[in-house]
């Protein structure tokens, strides 16, 4: 099969990215893939990186989530099958694939994998997107769509060692921020997403600081 150009490569990424992931309901929609995809190209911007394998990796990173489909491996085989139909290079197959598997955060205890530029700026992107007030909306979005309580101060955070704990845990929403959210900011690689994650990270704060408060009935 003839290669098709790049930008008609992108053009139907895109068109298949928003048929599947149309309507979703806990935040891992369509939206969430647009909006990582244009983080993802305003870091490379300023980071450099191969261009195509970063929108690629960041527009199919969750198009078979794990954690409805239970397996890491669910998205980047989804995003094969469609590249190699689309006469994606095998190299750059590869390169996507790598970098869809290592993308997730899998615990506060795992370490990242992620090695290469590109890889760095689509985790980064995708990152940015969970802090911040589109972060605090998918937070609950997602508990909503799990039957998971707001928040209950008999359940404790849990600091997990594992991906295999991590996938199993089912703490509140507002446990979520202690176990995920606020760690990320720590965990971006490029410096143009440190500077974008300081501002987001400081928002995630003062809503938390807010919560709590009304909670007491402080306020």
């Amino acid at each position: 099969m003839k290669p098709m150009n790049k930008n008609k490569v992108i053009q139907k990424v895109k068109e298949y990215v928003k048929r599947e992931l149309k309507g979703e309901p806990t935040g891992h929609d369509w939206w969430h893939a647009f909006r990582v995809w244009k983080m993802a190209k305003k870091i490379a911007k300023k980071e450099g990186g191969n261009l195509f394998v970063i929108e690629l990796a960041a527009l199919l990173h969750d198009i078979a989530d794990w954690k409805f489909s239970g397996s890491l491996k669910s998205s980047s085989k989804k995003a094969r099958e469609l590249l190699e139909k689309l006469g994606v290079d095998e190299k750059i197959l590869k390169e996507v694939c790598y970098i869809i598997e290592n993308v997730s955060f899998k615990g506060a205890g795992v370490k990242d994998k992620m090695e290469s530029i590109e890889g760095k700026i689509v985790q980064d992107a995708d990152r940015l997107d969970v802090i911040g007030a589109i972060g605090i909306a998918r937070v609950f979005a997602y508990g909503g769509f799990m039957r998971r309580e707001i928040y209950n101060p008999e359940i404790k955070p849990k600091f997990h060692k594992t991906f295999n704990d991590y996938k199993k845990s089912k703490s509140a929403s507002i446990n979520h921020f202690y176990e995920k959210i606020l760690l990320l900011k720590d965990r971006l690689h490029t410096k143009t997403a440190k500077t974008i994650g300081e501002k987001r990270h400081k928002f995630l704060k003062l809503f938390l600081k807010q919560f709590f408060r009304e909670w007491k009935g402080e306020l």
